[in-house]
């Protein structure tokens, strides 16, 4: 059964994200930190030596697994992080020492039992993620060594596996699965040309996370304003104000806060999110210079 001590805190998430959104505003009602855990108001964790599912560096994320330092890769404003298609799986585990077989049996039988696997993590298992009750949190194929793949993406839900790799003997099990969401960045040049056209305008989902003073400055026709420093306001209610099923288009100055918002819609189920490329600077710049430069 899925239970909020199952769900990855935002301390987790930093070691397992390409990039974390960072928000930085009074504003925000602590009241609403639990639902939106992908932000962070307190200062970034401190990221201790963890180990991961890939041995080798990747613009990709990965996962922490053991026997490496797990550095935060840098940002990354082109690629995709996902490519739509399909489908992420939500996943906890424990692991012990490839010589712990025996201990792994007796484990998996408790389990068999009905103890719950997260909790014999937080008192068994040799991976980092053992303060998380094991919870490797949201993962898609790619993200895992290929031994742990094939057996989390084989797994039926909540059904406790084993299986092995060059790190140990793991019991994993899949507590929920959804489809995979894309998030990428859209070109000037692109956005310019859907644009012209006035169903994209009508039928697409624009928002611009800007302040009201700088779009008194400079705007794009069809952007709904949601300034970031009012999250407070209209977070709880985004999927009752626009669709998640729908392209959403985000746009900031730079590209830079659009890139928070995108990666927040992501988490709430949000399958198709595109970053305007250097914000409405890029497209005035290279694009549109009808389009007034701040």
């Amino acid at each position: 059964m899925l239970r909020a001590a199952h769900l990855p805190s935002p301390g987790f998430s930093v070691l397992r994200l390409s990039f974390v959104p960072t928000l930085c505003f009074s504003s925000f009602p602590s009241c609403y930190l639990r639902k939106v855990s992908t932000f962070s108001l307190l200062p970034k964790p401190h990221i201790p030596n963890c180990p991961r599912l890939l041995p080798s560096l990747s613009p990709n994320p990965v996962l922490p697994m053991v026997g490496y330092t797990c550095p935060r890769a840098a940002a990354s404003f082109s690629s995709e992080s996902g490519s739509g298609g399909g489908r992420e799986i939500l996943v906890q585990h424990l692991l012990v020492k490839e010589d712990d077989l025996k201990l792994l049996l007796e484990l998996e039988q408790r389990t068999s039992k009905g103890v719950d696997l997260s909790d014999l993590a937080l008192e068994y298992s040799i991976c980092p993620s053992k303060e998380e009750g094991g919870m490797l949190g949201w993962v898609r194929k790619g993200q895992m060594v290929p031994e742990f793949e094939e057996a989390a993406f084989g797994a039926p839900l909540n059904k406790v596996v084993r299986c092995k790799t060059q790190f140990g003997w793991h019991l994993l099990q899949v507590l929920s699965e959804r489809e995979e969401s894309l998030l990428q960045d859209i070109q000037p040049e692109e956005l310019r040309v859907k644009m012209q056209d006035p169903s994209f305008v009508e039928e697409a989902q624009l928002i611009d996370v800007r302040e009201p003073d700088e779009v008194a400055k400079a705007s794009l026709p069809g952007f709904q304003v949601l300034p970031l420093r009012q999250f407070g306001s209209w977070g709880p209610e985004i999927t009752s104000k626009f669709d998640p099923r729908k392209d959403t288009y985000v746009m900031c100055h730079h590209g830079m806060r659009s890139l928070q918002v995108a990666k927040w819609l992501q988490t709430q189920d949000f399958k198709r999110v595109f970053n305007l490329s250097g914000g409405i600077h890029a497209y005035a710049t290279k694009v549109d210079p009808s389009v007034p430069v701040y």
